[in-house]
């Protein structure tokens, strides 16, 4: 069973954020089409881009509506079959590396420094420490074959 393909719409063309996630989402489904998915993910798959391809929805409310189902059959797929999007896991743990490692390494060089105005310092190095996980991360699901050949952009 194949996933379909979403409908033409000449007049999003107009639109160039519209039209830009339109092409990508497109290019999503082509990319998802190439992996061995099960029958009912594929289902699932399918039922988003009906209820896509059925909408009547213009401009904005057309783009929000492509972003939720985007992201809603991007969630599906990590969580079943582990596959991502190129960049995924780094973009993922940039935050993660801030927030986990960052604010904790400026407390200590704030408190150790006896200035807690320098907490701010931790925060670039714990991004950069997110940032080489996720690269890693991302480096093993391409050597798995568990990575899309497209970045997403929102």
């Amino acid at each position: 069973m194949n996933i379909i393909e979403l409908k033409e719409r000449p007049v999003i063309s107009g639109n160039t954020k519209l039209h830009k996630i339109y092409l990508q989402f497109g290019e999503l489904l082509k990319e998802l089409n190439k992996k061995e998915l099960s029958q009912s993910s594929v289902k699932t798959i399918n039922n988003e881009v009906e209820e896509l391809n059925a909408s009547l929805l213009t401009e904005d409310k057309l783009r929000k509506l492509v972003k939720q189902k985007q992201t809603k059959i991007l969630k599906q797929v990590e969580k079943e079959f582990k596959i991502v999007p190129k960049n995924y896991y780094r973009t993922l743990w940039l935050a993660v590396g801030m927030s986990a490692f960052g604010v904790p390494i400026g407390v200590v060089f704030g408190l150790s420094v006896g200035n807690m105005g320098l907490l701010g310092v931790g925060l670039p190095i714990g991004m950069v420490i997110g940032m080489a996980v996720g690269a890693k991360l991302d480096q093993n699901a391409l050597g798995a074959g568990k990575q899309l050949n497209l970045e997403i952009k929102y």
